[in-house]
């Protein structure tokens, strides 16, 4: 207890240097751990973007390319399924529900979704979850549309707004289909998934926007009006001839494999089948480059303040020469000047840790709800995982590391050498 104390009151005597030094290593701290669990956040949301959904199905070309434009809207399909060969496995068996998905448009830089009733149904993110809408309802006629929920913040759309689909998924587009306005009728709560960038209409409404249209522009004179096409639906005569991939749930998980060998294998067009869990792990390999590239920078920046810390404790040492002879003469032991050193040392990196894990809870409190908002990331204030708890541990035992260097250097000082005034 006296080291401890004497420990104390040696950094309140050089309490500008001793604050600078938490500082520096609480700052470290928390972009080591909030980098850390930046990195769950996002490793977790990322593979639970799609859950519950046992196969998907599109056009023969790369599972990561057709997770790709199937799950994340990004990029486009190499080409399409015939309506007939989505029939033929919506059919199937084994097959309990299918979600057909139709790609192409845009609607000012977001994505526009073609689908049934059944994607509001069986669509799941995040460990079973369902959609839910926070205002309105699905489509009921033609041309309603339903928004994701960063769609409807950024655009700042309400329910009954008009808006106006473009041919195409870039930016800006004009090609638009101006004579065909949708409306707003209902809005997602937030997912966290590439469902709140996503506007989202009916098939048949694909279709109806299309008619008409040749090489990406409508023909002069065959496109009919909103109201013609609305009797089109009436009819029947809006049923696609194409889509771009479809979501497939299973009777049972024991038939994954069949079915898929049975999509693979289908005779009539070159279609491929995914296990989403298998590409996504795929795809996060590629990715994770980036992510681990990140903790090392994070990392690299704790070793800098523990340096920094190190530096502190070598260059008061050089002035504390005559303090610790001193010591010595009134009897302290080698190593109760080790201890003190140490001593130091290891309360300015448990109070900085402690500090910075406060500081990124302060940082998470405040500043959540606009990293959700702007980012549509959820990360949790819980307490530290596994692996933030090891950082942490990391950093502790480095800062006993360094504390013992100082204190072995302290631990070699002479009494004769202290005591010697220097000119």
């Amino acid at each position: 207890m006296p080291i401890l104390i004497l420990a104390w009151k040696s950094l309140l005597n050089r309490r500008f240097t001793a604050l600078l030094t938490l500082l520096s290593i609480a700052f470290s701290v928390t972009l080591l751990i909030g980098v850390e669990r930046l990195r769950g956040e996002v490793r977790e949301g990322f593979t639970n973007t799609v859950s519950g959904t046992d196969l998907i199905v599109g056009a023969r070309s790369g599972p990561i390319n057709l997770l790709l434009y199937a799950v994340f809207r990004i990029g486009n399909a190499t080409n399409n399924i015939s309506w007939e060969s989505y029939q033929a496995i919506a059919n199937l068996p084994k097959v309990a529900w299918t979600i057909p998905l139709a790609l192409g448009d845009s609607h000012r830089g977001f994505r526009v979704l073609g689908t049934t009733a059944t994607y509001f149904a069986h669509f799941r993110y995040s460990r079973d979850r369902g959609l839910a809408l926070a205002q309105g309802e699905p489509f009921a006629d033609l041309y309603d549309a339903v928004l994701g929920s960063e769609v409807a913040r950024t655009l700042g759309y309400r329910l009954g707004d008009p808006i106006v689909i473009a041919h195409g998924t870039g930016d800006v587009s004009f090609a638009r289909h101006t004579d065909k306005p949708f409306r707003v009728a209902g809005i997602l709560a937030p997912t966290g998934t590439p469902v709140d960038r996503t506007v989202h209409v009916s098939l048949a409404a694909i279709e109806a926007i299309h008619v008409g249209w040749e090489s990406g522009a409508a023909a002069p004179g065959r496109s009919p009006d909103a109201a013609q096409t609305r009797e089109l639906a009436a009819t029947g005569a809006l049923t696609p001839k194409a889509i771009t991939a479809v979501l497939v749930g299973l009777k049972s998980r024991i038939a994954t494999f069949q079915v898929q060998r049975a999509v693979n294998d289908y005779p009539e067009e070159p279609l491929l089948a995914i296990l989403p869990g298998v590409a996504l792990a795929d795809l996060w390999r590629l990715i994770g480059i980036g992510e681990r590239a990140l903790l090392a920078v994070s990392a690299a920046v704790v070793v800098v303040g523990l340096f920094g810390m190190l530096t502190a404790l070598l260059t008061s040492l050089n002035e504390r020469r005559r303090e610790m002879a001193i010591l010595r003469s009134v009897g302290a032991r080698p190593a109760h000047v080790l201890a003190l050193i140490l001593g130091e040392a290891v309360f300015l990196t448990l109070v900085g840790a402690l500090l910075g894990v406060a500081l990124l809870y302060g940082v998470l409190l405040l500043g959540g709800p606009l990293i959700t908002d702007r980012l549509g990331l959820v990360i949790g204030i819980g307490p530290p995982s596994p692996a933030e708890g090891l950082l942490l541990a990391a950093v502790v035992a480095a800062g006993v590391l360094v504390g013992l260097i100082a204190g072995y250097r302290a631990y070699r000082l002479s009494l004769s050498d202290g005591l010697l005034i220097r000119v």
